[in-house]
């Protein structure tokens, strides 16, 4: 945000903007029940029961709101996912605003929102409750303020992007990157007024108020998240990514025929004159980009620069379009094609035909939403079938079984499981008195040095032929444990 005047701001193109939000939000609504949980929203469920300030791989908000959702409703994944929907068409309402306030006409705001309404992170993170869901409303809502604060003066707004930003770290620790960048692209390009006014450390410091609990509680479990991340970095993730294609998947997640537009207000952020004066927000985007391909990221960390990107290069796609009679509809045929994207983004297609399709290639998390009653249903038979009369407790090798067992398993007679992954590893370990163990998704060499014998039961089928993580993983009978929970847990428990 450099010297130079801001653009007029015209009036906000209010109704075409919530009409785009609202459609957005029914859409993923509609979706809302189809398929089944994701393993991260079992993990979340799960999670929820065992509520605390922070967990070794984010912060409370979405364990603590998928406790609220299913205290209402327990088994609604239209209420679960309501939230998410609604985070959404928040975000499209909000590249709206940040496009009229980069001097965006009416019809530039209509056409940002849209192409973030199209978009498939926009569609595919707005459909299942995620901390990915999230990050880019905050992210939105931060630059939006940020932007007000300088076009208007008023520097009461740093203490407002404190508080919100403050909420987003409840959520994910990623925004502070973001605005991590935008305090070096004021430093570099400007107004540096801004360091003078105590409103912005007040902001600052709300917003590390706020965050302290969290802190708190990594400090005292020492700093699992650190782990976490160097799991991911290593590739451990389902979505982990190589450095190489971070660029190219933010691309796949804008969309191809809005990628252009991106690229472009990419561009004018760091070059165009008419964004001299927030120019901060595109040195941002470099050094976040920078620091997310070091830590070797996600792409989706990414996302909280999607809208303001869109916002700035909405103005020069409809010029672009309007200088040729032959390119007059290129906004509604980039609109048009995005929207075939849905079938990759939502469950549109039903699950006994997705193995046909490359849905699940395209997009992970779609594998991740199918098969898991079918999964716990295969291990309540085997642990019908153990060997009696000996204690025998569920071992799951990561969070997605565990949490699984724990959401279908009662139904079936199945004792809550154990999981040795993240938050549930915490929860543990079992009583002693278990000498037996039913162990979900281990390689045999995991189990050999704690149990003799060990017995293959089953692989886990989901029946519909998906190849998601959990297909095929194999289910082992352990009758004898050949040393205490003590010893066994700490040697087995993982981060990551």
């Amino acid at each position: 945000m450099s010297s130079g005047d801001p653009p007029v701001r015209g009036s906000f193109a209010r109704r075409d903007v919530l009409l785009v939000a609202a459609t957005t939000g029914i859409v993923l609504i509609a979706f809302a029940a189809r398929y089944g949980y994701h393993r991260d929203e079992l993990y979340f469920i799960a999670s929820g029961h065992h509520l605390a300030w922070g967990y070794p791989d984010q912060p409370p908000f979405a364990p603590a709101l998928a406790r609220l959702m299913t205290a209402i409703a327990p088994h609604s994944l239209m209420l679960l996912r309501l939230p998410s929907a609604l985070a959404a068409a928040g975000a499209v309402v909000l590249t709206g605003l940040i496009a009229r306030e980069l001097g965006g006409d009416r019809s530039a705001q209509v056409l940002a929102a849209v192409a973030l309404a199209v978009g498939n992170f926009t569609v595919g993170s707005g459909h299942l409750l995620s901390t990915a869901t999230f990050l880019m409303p905050v992210s939105a809502a931060v630059v939006l303020l940020s932007l007000r604060a300088v076009r208007s003066g008023n520097d009461r707004l740093w203490l407002a992007v404190g508080v919100v930003l403050g909420a987003g770290l409840f959520d994910s620790a990623i925004p502070i990157f973001l605005v991590a960048g935008l305090l070096l692209g004021v430093a570099i390009a400007g107004p540096r007024r801004i360091f003078a006014s105590l409103w912005l450390y007040a902001g600052a410091a709300v917003a590390l108020l706020m965050w302290v609990p969290y802190l708190v509680w990594q400090a005292h479990h020492g700093w699992p998240e650190l782990s976490v991340a160097k799991s991911i970095a290593a590739g451990n993730s389902g979505t982990s990514v190589p450095r190489a294609a971070f660029v190219p998947l933010q691309v796949v997640m804008i969309g191809f025929f809005f990628a252009p537009m991106y690229l472009a207000g990419l561009w004018r952020l760091l070059r165009s004159p008419a964004y001299r004066w927030c120019r901060a927000i595109g040195v941002a985007w470099v050094f976040t980009e920078i620091v997310f391909i070091a830590q070797a990221g996600k792409p989706y960390y990414m996302s909280g620069t999607f809208p303001v990107a869109l916002a700035a290069g909405a103005p020069w796609f409809l010029e672009w379009s309007r200088s040729d009679p032959s390119r007059r509809h290129a906004p509604r045929l980039a609109t048009g094609l995005s929207l075939i994207g849905l079938v990759i983004t939502l469950p549109i297609l039903p699950a006994s035909v997705v193995h046909d399709t490359p849905i699940v290639a395209l997009n992970y998390d779609a594998g991740e939403t199918i098969g898991w009653p079918t999964f716990v249903s295969e291990v309540a038979h085997v642990y019908r079938s153990a060997p009696a009369p000996e204690p025998t407790i569920i071992l799951g090798a990561n969070y997605g079984e565990t949490a699984a067992v724990d959401r279908f398993g009662p139904a079936l007679g199945l004792p809550a499981a154990y999981g040795v992954q993240n938050a549930t590893s915490l929860w543990g370990p079992p009583p002693d008195s278990s000498s037996q163990a039913i162990a979900i998704g281990f390689d045999r060499s995991q189990l050999s040095p704690y149990f003799s014998p060990i017995r293959l039961a089953t692989k886990l089928d989901n029946r519909v032929h998906v190849d998601d993580d959990e297909q095929g993983a194999p289910v082992w009978v352990c009758t004898h444990r050949l040393a205490s929970w003590a010893v066994i847990w700490p040697e087995l428990r993982r981060y990551g």
